[in-house]
């Protein structure tokens, strides 16, 4: 990707191996039976998709709080609530069952990339943090919806 510098591309890539070990578990039985076999039933489909997505929604917050810290005053106090939000959304509405629990993952990842251009827009993020969260949101979302939606 033009503009994005490689380590954090490589980094944001390799973050993305259990949102797409799930997806493809949770399409192919044959994968499934030896990924359950092997790591165990927690590290495959869509189980390993939700916690994995959890935690990651929780780093994120940590990502907009290292932000915040660009700014001062009563932006800085606003981008501090705002930073909270994705960890809050993962630890209250990742419950419910694995379809509900994804469903609910889908758009805490699509409300962190809106707060992304936020912060993006508000000239605290890098100036190519956007082009590396769309791809890595467009393929978080295609991989939890794998599970919600198949």
């Amino acid at each position: 990707m033009n503009g994005v510098p490689k380590a954090p591309l490589y980094l944001g890539l390799a973050g993305l191996i259990p949102f797409i070990w799930g997806a493809l578990t949770y399409l192919n039985g044959d994968l499934q039976a030896w990924g359950s076999s092997t790591f165990g039933s927690r590290f495959v489909g869509p189980y390993v998709q939700l916690f994995y997505g959890s935690v990651i929604l929780s780093f994120m917050s940590g990502v907009l709080w290292g932000f915040a810290t660009k700014t001062s005053g009563s932006k800085a106090a606003t981008c501090y609530a705002l930073s909270v939000l994705p960890a809050l959304w993962a630890f209250f509405m990742t419950s419910g069952g694995p379809v509900t629990a994804g469903l609910n993952l889908i758009v805490g990842f699509a409300g962190l990339l809106l707060l992304d251009a936020m912060f993006w827009y508000w000239g605290l993020a890098p100036r190519w943090w956007m082009k590396l969260r769309i791809l890595l949101t467009a393929i978080v979302v295609l991989c939890l919806a794998v599970g919600v939606y198949l």
